[in-house]
């Protein structure tokens, strides 16, 4: 009998001893997740800063009102850049990010910048991770207006199928002898896969093609992401 409660006991410990470590690794998972997410989803491209920066001044002695839009807009956009890793916000309010980002490029693209919404209702709520829509409006601006002296058209058609959410941005592009590859472009939109990748897995994809004159880049994700399943 002794013997059976020694070996009962040692199982148990061991048993015991086991879960304990499932869960600090568990822990210890889940903290590399959103340190990981974190890095990603905190960084705004500095020449976005000097520019609105440069714009803040340039209104200030002329147009004190639309400068302290500007502020209040570049204060929603920073805030969001530091929200909690990971957090995923209703569509409207990363829409409305988008929106005060759009406006500060505005100022400095005037009519060259131009934006055609294609924004499909949703039935239910809908949520999209923090600072996913705005990167690539950015990406869009800087590698597909800005290069063009007559600028362009931007359009956003965002539509649900079932459980999936599809973004798709289509921006024009310089003619093709004229046409490089950016490294910054291809950092941002690394940057986007590796948050999808951590929250979704495969079930996320973010593809980019040429279509003759225009840069298409789609999006697709679940509604729930996987690291919130666990």
């Amino acid at each position: 009998m002794l013997t059976q409660l020694t070996i009962a006991g040692i199982l148990g410990g061991l048993v015991l001893r086991y879960f304990y470590v499932q869960q600090r690794l568990r822990i210890q998972e889940q903290a590399e997740l959103q340190s990981r997410i974190q890095a990603l989803q905190s960084r705004i491209r500095p020449h976005f800063l000097f520019n609105s920066m440069n714009i803040i001044a340039s209104l200030i002695a002329t147009d004190p009102e639309t400068a302290e839009t500007v502020v209040e807009d570049l204060s929603e956009l920073f805030r969001a850049s530091l929200n909690e890793a990971g957090n995923q916000v209703p569509i409207d309010d990363e829409l409305d990010l988008c929106q005060r980002y759009i406006r500060i490029e505005a100022l400095r693209l005037g009519d060259r910048l131009k934006l055609e919404w294609h924004i499909q209702k949703p039935t239910t709520p809908v949520k999209i991770p923090l600072l996913t829509l705005q990167p690539l409006l950015e990406n869009a601006i800087y590698h597909g207006i800005q290069p063009l002296p007559e600028g362009g058209t931007i359009a956003v058609a965002l539509t649900y199928v079932d459980d999936i959410v599809e973004i798709t941005i289509t921006n024009p592009l310089p003619a093709p002898g004229r046409r490089h590859e950016s490294e910054g472009n291809r950092m941002a939109l690394q940057n986007i896969r590796s948050r999808l990748s951590v929250l979704y897995g495969d079930r996320a994809d973010l593809t980019t093609q040429v279509d003759e004159d225009s840069f298409v880049t789609c999006l697709k994700f679940p509604k729930m992401p996987a690291m919130l399943e666990m």
